[in-house]
């Protein structure tokens, strides 16, 4: 879900030539507003980052073609690697050279990958990071598969880690699952539909980049007051992200979003901003009209999804939405008091004042 943050344009290029992707950059950092103003700690990340690639690509490798090839498909597409950012962040509270830092950061971002096979196969997605999904390309059971095989890659690295990273790993994973049921099966008669919906995004998003920033400062060595400050800011700043992209679907052009704006309203998706309007009983004629829009499913009329998006725009809940999300920043940067000062909390500050900056 994450994954939205960055337009394509600001993401390290897919496979060269030679099969391996470029190396890690600072231009990665500005992209998701991360400030690596320390350059010890940047060439520590960057470097980690870098020895993450060689790993992930090797660890999906397989004896079969087929099989090789269809895994390292979404590997090979790109991505900004945020699980792993968040990984080498952390052990930059303990020891960030620790022989498990990259099989731990691997594990998280081989989960995640694992997770936008399935994620392709129930949203029927025919592109992925502006290449063909799996699923389009081959079909949706090999997709199926290969996201499973990935989760058992995943489960085989997190052994050789000990008991404790498997029992994290199938923990998180436990969530995603329990997040993606309860994200299929929508709020029950008495729920909240607002507290549903921020529930899901914490189990599907949070939990993953909570467990990343988790094992970053656990195999780094981080004190365990610290693992836990990590943990909590990972979970906080995982929903926010995810809560400033439905922002962001609605207030921004494409080139900064990196997909159609509006494309959340045309399919029916229940965002934030959305929920909000409808829950409203602003009496004013747009509201009125928002919600008359709203209540008929997804948009997919040209003129009403258009007028939709105009109304809601200049909504009281966008901006409510606004603040939300501001919230959400402002608790991840207070979950940082016990980490000690110095640039690598103050990169894990920045997150949070883009967050707020990218949503205004």
């Amino acid at each position: 879900m994450v994954d939205s943050v960055v337009n394509p344009a600001g993401e390290r290029s897919g496979a060269s030539g030679s099969g391996r992707r470029g190396r890690a950059s600072t231009s990665q950092f500005g992209a998701l507003g991360l400030n690596l103003a320390d350059a010890r700690v940047e060439a520590s990340v960057l470097g980690l980052l870098d020895t993450v690639e060689v790993e992930l690509r090797a660890s999906v490798s397989s004896a079969d073609p087929f099989v090789n090839e269809a895994a390292r498909h979404l590997v090979e597409a790109g991505g900004k690697r945020f699980r792993p950012l968040l990984v080498a962040l952390g052990a930059q509270f303990g020891d960030p050279t620790a022989a498990p830092v990259v099989p731990a950061a691997v594990v998280m971002e081989l989960t995640h990958l694992a997770t936008l096979y399935h994620d392709d196969v129930m949203d029927e997605a025919a592109v992925r990071r502006g290449a063909p999904s799996a699923n389009s390309r081959w079909t949706n059971s090999v997709a199926i598969l290969v996201g499973d095989y990935l989760f058992a890659r995943a489960a085989d690295i997190a052994a050789d880690l000990g008991p404790e990273a498997v029992r994290l790993q199938a923990r998180t994973f436990a969530r995603l699952v329990h997040g993606q049921i309860a994200e299929t099966v929508g709020p029950r008669a008495d729920d909240d539909p607002v507290a549903h919906y921020l529930h899901v995004i914490a189990e599907k998003t949070g939990s993953l980049i909570a467990t990343s920033a988790r094992f970053g400062g656990m195999f780094g060595g981080a004190a365990p007051e610290h693992v836990e400050a990590l943990a909590g800011y990972g979970e906080t700043i995982g929903v926010a992200f995810q809560l400033s992209d439905d922002l962001l679907d609605i207030a921004s052009d494409s080139v900064q979003s990196g997909k159609t704006p509006g494309t959340d309203l045309r399919e029916g998706v229940p965002t934030l901003p959305v929920l909000y309007a409808c829950e409203a009983d602003d009496s004013d004629a747009s509201s009125v009209r928002l919600r008359e829009i709203l209540a008929t499913g997804p948009l997919t009329d040209d003129a009403l999804h258009a007028e939709a998006l105009g109304l809601l725009r200049e909504s009281p809940a966008l901006k409510r939405a606004r603040e939300t999300v501001r919230s959400y920043a402002e608790e991840a940067r207070a979950q940082l008091a016990p980490l000690p000062h110095g640039p690598s909390r103050s990169a894990l500050e920045s997150l949070c004042d883009y967050i707020a900056d990218r949503t205004s």
